[in-house]
């Protein structure tokens, strides 16, 4: 897993660029990137439930500010 997928999964969710969030959550290798993802772009495209689309919004959030901040060094200086 590179940093540049979170940086892009972090720009993709605030910018509401949702096609390319979906590109990026096929092509990931972190399985759970990929999980938060699809269960936000799914609620987004098919759930009624506001709440339900903000709660897997800022799961998504949540998990790329967690999986940045326990990066080892050695990874970001690529």
């Amino acid at each position: 897993m590179d940093i540049p997928d979170y940086d892009k999964a972090l720009y993709f969710t605030l910018w509401g660029q949702w096609d390319d969030l979906l590109v990026l959550m096929v092509r990931t290798n972190d399985d759970v990137l990929s999980k938060k993802i699809q269960n936000f772009l799914h609620a987004y495209h098919y759930s009624l439930d506001q709440a339900k689309i903000f709660e897997c919004h800022d799961n998504l959030l949540y998990y790329i500010d967690h999986a940045m901040k326990h990066l080892p060094a050695v990874a970001m200086e690529v």
